[in-house]
């Protein structure tokens, strides 16, 4: 294996990581699509570290795979 598939391996199990680790709505009611009354909420503190860390990481895997193809 090549150190562009490691890398694309690597950063494929970040990016589920993060984004089981967000949570986008309080209770099980978020998972059945309720979940309160509010349409938007700003993102703050932790929640905003990790919304910005798995949109980099995504890119950077996007990146990777287009490298592999490429290479």
């Amino acid at each position: 294996m090549s150190l562009i598939t490691i890398g694309q391996l690597a950063t494929a199990f970040i990016v589920i990581i993060l984004i089981l680790l967000q949570e986008r709505t309080s209770g099980a009611g978020g998972l059945f699509g309720g979940g309160g009354g509010e349409f938007y909420q700003r993102r703050r503190g932790v929640e905003r570290i990790l919304f910005i860390a798995t949109i980099a990481t995504a890119i950077l895997f996007t990146l990777l795979s287009i490298l592999n193809l490429l290479y």
